[in-house]
């Protein structure tokens, strides 16, 4: 499908990409994502890992967070929810939720952006002086 000059990938496509750049790592390794269900035709449900960043309270835990690419994607956002009990702005509180009202990533989505850019933007925001030093669940405790 070509729009405007430039080539629209399928959705399906799209996903079979970001699977295999999930499958093979990213970066230094703090960041990962993958298919919850190697069967499901439609690449829905996703679950992605982010190790905390250094100097913050979340240095060396480890945060399950489940994306969900509804038939939509890429053209709208994932829904994003952590699994992991975390503290944290534009994270509900009591659901997990990643607010797409204020993560801006989420707010300007662009078709072009990915779950990857999601995992790596949520880890930066760890590191925001807003969120590196907020008291944090005990480490393990879910959603």
């Amino acid at each position: 499908m070509i729009t405007g000059g430039s080539v629209v990938v399928p959705r399906n496509f799209r996903l079979l990409e970001e699977l295999e750049r999930g499958e093979k790592g990213i970066g230094d390794g703090t960041v990962s994502y993958g298919m919850d269900d190697g069967d499901d035709v439609f690449m829905r449900s996703w679950t992605g890992t982010i190790i905390g960043p250094s100097h913050s309270v979340h240095e060396g835990r480890i945060y399950t967070l489940k994306l969900f690419c509804d038939k939509d994607y890429p053209d709208k956002p994932p829904t994003v929810r952590f699994h992991s009990r975390i503290n944290m702005t534009h994270v509900n509180s009591e659901t997990g939720l990643v607010d797409p009202r204020y993560f801006p990533l989420l707010a300007n989505w662009r078709r072009n952006h990915t779950m990857e850019d999601i995992l790596v933007e949520l880890k930066k925001q760890m590191a925001n002086p807003a969120n590196r030093k907020l008291p944090q669940p005990p480490e393990g405790s879910t959603f």
